[in-house]
């Protein structure tokens, strides 16, 4: 039997939705400062299409040949196996009761998808996730993205999500955004974290959602990782208000072998540590022969 979300998981949308950041120039220097190292690092902005990706992306060289030295979720340190090679065997033992996923995220999420960083097809997103048992997958992946704020011809993460969910998506929702809306919030916006989260899980109304968690290497800085643990640690505290929330633990796993030099965005090897690792947990958090306990997915 697939797992399904019980009756009083639906839940309407939140009442006060936050208002989109700051206004004005204060609002857009606060964007263009964040979003300039972003791209800097990251080479461009870039947005999969639903039902695919195309992206466009800085090269990898060999870097992205080197793949993933990777395995599943929680044994990864160590191995060589790619993930393409490990699918069969994971197939097996990691199915999701997700029919359909739309999969949401900024810079951290476009190398999943981008053929540059991943030449293999086999190694990206929506492979994984097909490699997990979902068999439609909408992705939206843009640089410097959050759920509030927004760029000059980008839409943030919530208005994303509110158009697909209008459109008709209905099913398993994977939230891999954070890493800008922290570093909104440190530089001054007025729109706190927990309601970021609100925002997001309202635009969900009461179907699945995965969280990615985030990390950095930065010391100090907007997107420090004592930024990042913030985020994280409000992620926790929202679980107890949305019973259809998970959250993937991606900052327990991660390592800075898998970093750039900009200690936030990933080398080939990482984007396809990152895109396994995301699918298998999608597995875990909504398994198909039963149903997942606790909020916090290993």
């Amino acid at each position: 039997m697939r797992w399904r979300p019980r009756p009083d998981w639906k839940l309407s949308p939140h009442p006060a939705a936050p208002r989109r950041g700051l206004t004005g120039r204060r609002r857009f220097a606060i964007i263009a400062s964040i979003v300039a190292v972003l791209l800097v690092s990251l080479g461009g902005a870039a947005v999969a299409g639903v039902f695919g990706a195309a992206p466009q992306q800085a090269g990898a060289g060999q870097a992205a040949r080197r793949g993933a030295a990777a395995a599943r979720a929680g044994s990864l340190a160590g191995k060589t196996a790619t993930p393409a090679a490990g699918a069969a065997a994971d197939a097996r033992a990691d199915r999701t009761s997700c029919v359909s996923v739309a999969h949401i995220g900024d810079s951290t999420s476009v190398g999943m998808v981008s053929p540059q960083w991943l030449p293999d097809p086999a190694q990206r997103l929506a492979a994984q996730y097909r490699d997990v048992g979902v068999r439609h997958t909408w992705i939206n992946a843009s640089g410097g993205r959050s759920i509030v704020e927004e760029m000059p011809d980008q839409r943030n993460g919530y208005l994303v999500a509110s158009t697909w969910y209008q459109q008709g998506f209905r099913g398993c929702w994977v939230f891999a955004l954070g890493t800008n809306d922290t570093a909104n919030v440190a530089v001054g916006s007025h729109v706190g974290l927990m309601a970021r989260v609100r925002e997001m899980m309202s635009a969900a109304h009461g179907e699945p959602v995965m969280w990615v968690n985030t990390q950095t290497d930065l010391s100090g800085g907007p997107w420090s990782e004592a930024n990042m643990k913030a985020w994280n640690k409000t992620l926790v505290a929202a679980c107890s208000a949305y019973p259809n929330m998970r959250i993937f633990n991606w900052a327990a796993m991660v390592q800075p072998a898998w970093h750039l030099a900009d200690g936030i965005h990933y080398t080939s090897a990482g984007y396809a540590i990152r895109a396994h690792a995301i699918a298998r947990a999608l597995a875990r958090a909504f398994p198909a022969g039963g149903h997942s306990s606790g909020c916090l997915v290993s």
